[in-house]
């Protein structure tokens, strides 16, 4: 069972001597200056002066940003998110102290022991978005009711992967007794398959947030009965046998140290031999595996392998079944970022079997 005390979070800040500051006032290059120099600014009148100061230093960032490739830009985003975590903001008794700051439940929920202490302003922004999902529930095309994502937990904002899902259980004729969600993130797959009426669903999720805020919100209703969690890399403790094998993996490959929620979006070069190892072991004989994957580490020429395409080259654990695609919506026209590559860019359903041969 997961507690409060298990889940991931900005570690607080305390400050051991004087902090620059910044106000609407301040000289703004001098204080992109500072950052750059590695020192932290602290936003202590206004909270809007910290959203200015993080406009100006995102301009400084991206002043060429749209004649760079995908991995330019992530190095670019990867400047930009160093130097805007210099930038901090006190937290007292539960609250931001910078004047016309949101309120953020998540303060007194992952600090409960915290009076006094500070963390950095994008770590507040992401705190604040995560609150408001929360609080406001995400509506998805696949599903009747609301998902509430805890904080640091992985949720969908695109739905072409979800769609191609929902379309498999509408024709799958197997068997409903059991299925395993390996990394269920927000639960969407796994809640899927319930209204599709497989009969119990085990998942793991190595983030203990999403294990977390998943037994909060089940708690003792009905889908506590039908999803058991376990909080574990892979397959952890669910070692039966099983019809249905579903995995939503990292689409891209890892090109740095993975933190947190990074490790939902990219994936270690031993992710993919790992997860067909066991899951040769724990499908039954007549099984199917499901993994929903995309081809954007090939667009974005991150990598021109493709992990499930490299697992049926070999041929002999498992085999094609089918392999359904389908296009990626365009990129919002308000985007700053250079995404041409979503023009390109598919979502992929693979089924496949045991290889009896």
């Amino acid at each position: 069972m997961i507690t409060a005390k298990d889940l991931n979070k900005p570690t607080p800040i305390i400050a051991g001597k004087q902090l620059n500051t910044y106000q609407q006032n301040s000289n703004i290059k001098s204080t992109i200056k500072a950052l750059q120099n590695g020192e932290f600014i602290l936003i202590n009148e206004f909270f809007n002066d910290g959203l200015q100061l993080l406009a100006e230093l995102q301009k400084e960032c991206n002043s060429k940003v749209l004649n760079l490739s995908f991995k330019e830009q992530q190095a670019n985003r990867d400047k930009y998110q160093k130097l805007s975590n210099l930038i901090l903001l006190e937290i007292v008794d539960h609250q931001l102290s910078a004047k016309k700051s949101p309120h953020i439940g998540w303060l007194s929920k992952l600090y409960p022991d915290n009076g006094r202490f500070m963390l950095t302003f994008p770590q507040i922004q992401g705190l604040n978005s995560a609150w408001q999902w929360f609080e406001k529930g995400i509506a998805l095309p696949v599903i009747r009711n609301k998902i509430k994502p805890y904080y640091g937990t992985y949720f969908p904002t695109r739905f072409e992967h979800l769609i191609l899902f929902e379309n498999f259980l509408n024709y799958y004729k197997g068997p409903k007794k059991t299925a395993i969600d390996v990394g269920i993130g927000c639960g969407v797959l796994s809640l899927q398959m319930i209204n599709h009426k497989f009969q119990k669903v085990f998942a793991t999720d190595i983030n203990p947030n999403a294990i977390f805020g998943l037994q909060e919100s089940m708690s003792d209703t009905k889908l506590s009965r039908k999803i058991e969690l376990d909080c574990a890399n892979l397959f952890g403790k669910w070692s039966k046998q099983t019809e249905l094998i579903v995995f939503n993996p990292p689409w891209l490959p890892e090109t740095r140290t993975l933190e947190n929620l990074d490790k939902a979006m990219y994936y270690n070069e031993t992710l993919f031999e790992d997860f067909f190892h066991h899951a040769k072991k724990r499908l039954l004989p007549n099984g199917q595996i499901v993994l929903i994957f995309s081809n954007l580490a090939q667009i974005t020429k991150m990598t021109n392998v493709n992990p499930i395409e490299k697992e049926l080259d070999n041929g002999d654990r498992f085999k094609l079944i089918s392999c359904h695609k389908k296009q990626v919506k365009a990129a919002s026209a308000k985007t700053k970022r250079d995404q041409h590559w979503r023009d390109l860019e598919e979502v992929e359903l693979w089924v496949l079997q045991h290889n009896d041969n």
